[in-house]
C-alpha cells in the first residue's frame, strides 16, 4: 500500500470518528431532554406539598412520601381503569395483528383485483369518514358503552399491513411451495411457516399495537360513558381535570396531611399510567431494529 493510500485511510477512518462522535454528543443530548421530564415526574410523585414547592424541578425526590399514592389509590377507580385498559390492549393486540398478519399474507399473493383492493386500503390513510360518520354508525351498530367498540375501531392499521406485505413478499416462496407439495393447505403455511419468520415484526407491531390501545382516550371519552368502563387514560384525563379544583381542599386540609399536594397526585396518576409500557419495552428493544426495517424495502 502506498503512503498515498494509508494517509486517504487514516484520514478517512478519522472524519468517521468525528462524525460518530458529533452523532453521539447529540443523541446523548437528545435523550438526556428526553429523560428528565420523566425522572422529574417520578421524583414528584413521592414528594411533599412543601418540598416539591420548593424543588419543582428536582431529580431526587426530597421529603419522600408515598401519601401522593395513597391519596390516588383512596380516590377509587384505578383498578377498574387498569382492567379495562389492560383487557383492552391485549385483545386489542391480538385482534389487530391476526387481522393484519392475515390481511398482508393474502395482500403477497397473487389472485384477480389485488392491486384495486391495495388502493382502496390505501386510500383509507388518506382520507376518513369523519368523526360524525363514525359515531352514528357505532351508534347505530349498538357498541355505545361497549369495550369491543374500542377493540374493532383500532384493529386494523393499512401502515402494518403494507410493511408485513413487503416482509412476506421478500421471504422465499420455496418454503410456501414445499410445504404445499407436501400436502400442506394455505392456513396451515401461514400460521405454521410464514408467521414464525416475521417474529421481529410481529414484536414490534404488537408493541405499537398495544401502545396504541393503552394510550387512546378520544374515542373512548365520545363513546364510553359509563363510570365502571372508563380505560385509564380516561381516568387520568379525569384526575388531571379535577385537581384544580380540589386545590383548596388541599390547603385547607394542610394541617392534617401535609404530604399530599395536587401536583404530586398528578404526577402519581401519570407515572402509574406508563410504568406498565415501561417495564414491557426494555424485552422487546431488541426487535425493533430488525423489525422496523425488514419490510420496508419493497412495495
Amino acid at each position: 500500500m502506498t503512503r498515498t493510500n494509508i494517509h486517504n485511510n487514516v484520514y478517512s477512518r478519522r472524519r468517521v470518528s468525528w462524525g460518530h462522535t458529533v452523532i453521539m454528543i447529540v443523541l446523548t443530548v437528545w435523550f438526556i431532554l428526553i429523560v428528565i421530564p420523566f425522572w422529574n415526574a417520578i421524583m414528584l410523585s413521592f414528594m411533599s406539598q412543601g418540598e416539591g414547592t420548593r424543588h419543582p424541578a428536582a431529580l431526587i425526590p426530597y421529603g419522600f412520601t408515598l401519601e401522593n399514592y395513597k391519596n390516588l389509590i383512596a380516590r377509587g377507580g384505578l383498578g377498574l381503569a387498569y382492567q379495562n385498559t389492560i383487557l383492552i390492549s391485549a385483545l386489542g393486540t391480538a385482534y389487530g395483528m391476526l387481522i393484519s398478519t392475515m390481511m398482508a399474507y393474502a395482500f403477497s399473493q397473487r389472485f384477480p383485483g389485488k392491486r384495486f383492493f391495495l388502493l382502496m386500503m390505501i386510500f383509507t390513510m388518506y382520507f376518513g369518514g369523519g368523526v360524525v360518520p363514525m359515531y352514528l354508525l357505532i351508534k347505530t351498530l349498538g357498541l355505545i358503552n361497549n369495550l369491543s367498540c374500542i377493540i374493532l375501531m383500532g384493529g386494523v392499521s393499512s401502515f402494518n399491513i403494507i410493511i408485513m406485505k413487503n416482509s412476506f413478499e421478500n421471504t422465499p416462496q420455496a418454503l410456501g411451495e414445499a410445504a404445499r407439495i407436501d400436502g400442506a393447505n394455505d392456513i396451515r403455511i401461514f400460521f405454521q411457516i410464514m408467521l414464525p419468520l416475521q417474529a421481529p415484526l410481529l414484536a414490534t407491531f404488537s408493541l405499537f399495537t398495544a401502545v396504541g390501545y393503552w394510550n387512546e382516550w378520544f374515542w373512548s371519552t365520545l363513546v364510553l360513558n359509563k363510570q365502571g368502563l372508563q380505560p385509564l387514560m380516561v381516568y387520568l384525563r379525569s384526575i388531571v381535570n379535577t385537581i384544580d379544583e380540589e386545590t383548596t381542599h388541599f390547603s385547607s386540609a394542610m394541617t392534617t396531611r401535609a404530604n399530599v399536594f395536587p401536583m404530586g397526585v398528578r404526577m402519581c396518576a401519570v407515572v402509574m399510567t406508563m410504568l406498565p409500557i415501561m417495564c414491557v419495552y426494555p424485552f422487546l428493544q431488541r426487535y425493533f431494529v430488525k423489525g422496523i426495517t425488514i419490510g420496508s424495502v419493497k412495495m
